[in-house]
Order: C-alpha cells, then sequence, then structure tokens
C-alpha cells in the first residue's frame, strides 16, 4: 500500500517503513505524528484519489531525526559592472520513518 502526502508544501509518495526527509515539524524526535493530508492512496489495481483530499485517510510517521541539508550556493554576477555577490543557504529538514498507512 501506497500513500501521496502534501507536507511543507510539498508531495511525496510514500510506502511504509520508508524514510525520507520532509521540511521542518515542530515535533521530538522519537514523537510519534499523524499526516492528515492524504491526496492519494492506492494498493495495487485499486486507486483512491482526494478532491482534494482523501477523506479518512492518514498516515502515522515517527520523527527519526532533525538536521540541516547541504549549503546551496548563489552567485550573481553582472559583467563590466564590477558586481559579485556571493550568497548561500541551509534548509532545515527532519527526517521522518512512515510507520503506516490507513485509508
Amino acid at each position: 500500500m501506497y500513500a501521496v502526502i502534501k507536507t511543507g508544501g510539498k508531495q511525496y509518495r510514500v510506502v511504509a517503513g520508508e524514510k525520507l526527509k520532509v521540511e521542518q515539524i515542530p515535533a521530538d524526535i522519537g514523537a510519534q505524528i499523524t499526516l492528515d493530508q492524504i491526496l492519494m492512496v492506492g494498493e495495487g489495481e485499486a486507486v483512491k484519489i482526494g478532491a482534494p483530499l482523501v477523506q479518512g485517510a492518514s498516515v502515522q510517521a515517527t520523527v527519526v531525526s532533525h538536521g540541516r541539508h547541504d549549503k546551496v550556493k548563489i552567485f550573481k554576477m553582472r559583467r563590466r559592472k564590477h558586481y559579485q555577490k556571493h550568497q548561500g543557504h541551509r534548509q532545515n529538514y527532519t527526517e521522518i520513518r512512515i510507520d503506516g498507512i490507513s485509508a
């Protein structure tokens, strides 16, 4: 069984037992969380598509860790104008483990 969830403005296809990094969620390490924005649930040929969400569906997950992604370097330059700008950004993330999907 798989599901398509929405969290942090992004969509993820998840399966039970899978680990993934999502936008930062304010929860303690080891805490059980419930993701209730489920866009689609599928099992083999049977697929339920929400309009926009599947009613009564949820995904249970456990917070594994918090961290920061690698630095993204931003470099802006205007040729012949003596303009150069260096910038960097590191985005926070929460790593979660999918425990179960209920439809």
